[in-house]
């Protein structure tokens, strides 16, 4: 278990890393790793390998955290119209005065403005409140 954290937190860093490299960095067998890898896949601890994108490009973008507070009844069909917007990277349920955060990245204000828009005239949400990124300290 030890051994899969610390392979999930060098993939967390670097997911184009080699087998061999990986197990190097571990000090374990390349077999030992790729199993663990296969496993972590199989069981559906890893989903997908990624990229990440240089924080200067990002910041040429805009993002915005957008609570959403909605009518119990609708948040099934609200949470399927907001997972099919195009410039969703994150939506979550939150405890509090709202239901619901979305994170959206757009590359012009007057496009984000639009899609804070979008979510505030969905059918069922009562009200939500926007907060722009200005910008990132910490990335993982």
């Amino acid at each position: 278990m030890k051994n899969e954290q610390q392979l999930l937190r060098l993939l967390k860093e670097n997911s184009r890393r080699t087998v061999s490299d990986l197990a190097n960095e571990m000090g374990l067998s390349r077999a030992t790793v790729q199993q663990s890898m296969e496993r972590l896949e199989r069981t559906g601890v890893i989903q997908g390998y990624t990229i990440k994108i240089n924080p200067h490009f990002e910041q040429q973008q805009v993002s915005a955290y957008i609570m959403i507070s909605v009518v119990p009844k609708k948040t099934a069909d609200i949470v399927r119209q907001i997972k099919n917007h195009p410039q969703l990277d994150m939506l979550c349920t939150i405890s509090g005065q709202y239901d619901l955060i979305a994170k959206v990245t757009e590359a012009t204000t007057e496009a984000l403005d639009l899609s804070i828009d979008t979510f505030a005239t969905l059918d069922g949400v009562e009200k939500t409140l926007s907060h722009i990124v200005l910008s990132r300290k910490v990335d993982r």
